[in-house]
């Protein structure tokens, strides 16, 4: 059943705890139930804004129209054929909870991207990655309803045009669609990815007689830990910034004039570089600007101690601009800013 609150509070709901309040909310489990709100909103005029869990926004200000949050659950087995395993998840599933089910199933693939925080219906719309590992590499299709037409539509992989931390969902049909559920492709046999340098060295570190996807995930698990802050305890979005990518020629010359800069060679010629190095590169870690600061212990992590989102993206701006002067780079935010 529909049920429409107005004037809720977000604080709660995004990981930076950043104050908001949304003009009108409500909470969705059903496709019944989102077509429903989609109907409201579309009879009273009012703009659609999707939540899920909140880990990767920045809300800037209060948020006009209706907050939909997904809630929409469901784990199942579509299909086996052989070693392949298709898996229906609901938009509404938590992505790491996802990851531990689908191993204690014995349906491999998602170990690497442990840990990664939010909802699954999320996932596509940034083409999740971690570890040397691509949402995009085990996706099979989803499901959306159209927001102006409640309309269901069935997209591939090839529709969603993934590219890295990009999707279709970004540009061409940017706030069009409302994500319900999505199918993964994953496997009964696992085929271990360990090529991704940190994770190669922790596990060479642990001197196993065998590796297995569950070891795997744990030690992303645990290496995480060590990188990224808990949200509970101290507020953030994880990365803040998008890994740049940038031409071999610009690495090169960049690699001359610094050393120890960190690539990362992309099977397209390209190459990417550590965000967060070239933060820390320019002096910022660690720093403040009264409530809200850089990690001390990870440049690439932002957090928030009780400020606003506003003062959050000026301190962005600044490291922004500090980066673009000392490397020529311009660094991307990774969240989405509302409204």
């Amino acid at each position: 059943m529909l049920h429409i609150q107005s004037a809720v509070p977000l604080k709660s709901m995004n990981t930076l705890a950043l104050p908001a309040t949304a003009e009108y909310f409500c909470r969705v489990d059903t496709l019944d139930v989102l077509r429903e709100a989609l109907t409201w909103a579309r009879d009273k005029n009012l703009k659609v804004t999707v939540l899920g869990g909140g880990s990767n926004v920045i809300l800037a200000d209060n948020i006009p129209g209706l907050v939909v949050a997904m809630a929409i659950p469901g784990i199942e087995l579509d299909m086996q054929d052989n070693d392949r395993r298709l898996v229906h998840v609901g938009a509404g599933e938590n992505w790491h909870q996802l990851v531990l089910h689908t191993l204690a199933k014995g349906w491999f693939g998602l170990e690497n991207l442990s840990l990664i925080p939010g909802l699954a219906g999320a996932a596509p719309i940034q083409n999740i990655g971690a570890y040397g590992v691509e949402l995009s590499e085990h996706f099979h299709s989803l499901a959306a309803i159209h927001v102006d037409t409640g309309e269901q539509v069935i997209l591939s992989a090839e529709d969603c045009q993934f590219a890295y931390r990009d999707s279709v969902f970004k540009h061409a049909v940017r706030d069009q669609y409302v994500i319900t559920s999505l199918t993964l492709a994953l496997s009964s046999q696992p085929t271990l990815r360990l090529d991704y340098p940190a994770l190669k060295q922790a596990i060479a570190q642990q001197n196993l007689s065998e590796v297995t996807p569950e070891v795997v995930s744990r030690v992303v698990c645990d290496i995480r830990r060590s990188k990224l802050p808990d949200p509970m305890d101290i507020p953030n979005v994880g990365s803040f910034f998008k890994n740049p990518v940038i031409s071999s020629e610009q690495a090169e010359q960049l690699a001359g004039n610094y050393p120890q800069l960190v690539t990362y060679p992309q099977s397209d010629g390209s190459v990417k570089l550590a965000a967060g190095w070239l933060v820390d590169q320019t002096g910022w870690k660690g720093v403040s600007r009264g409530p809200v600061g850089v990690h001390q212990q990870q440049a690439l992590v932002l957090t928030n101690r009780g400020g606003t989102g506003q003062q959050l993206l000026e301190l962005a701006d600044e490291i922004i601009h500090s980066v673009q002067s000392k490397f020529a780079i311009t660094l991307e935010l990774e969240p989405r800013i509302y409204p």
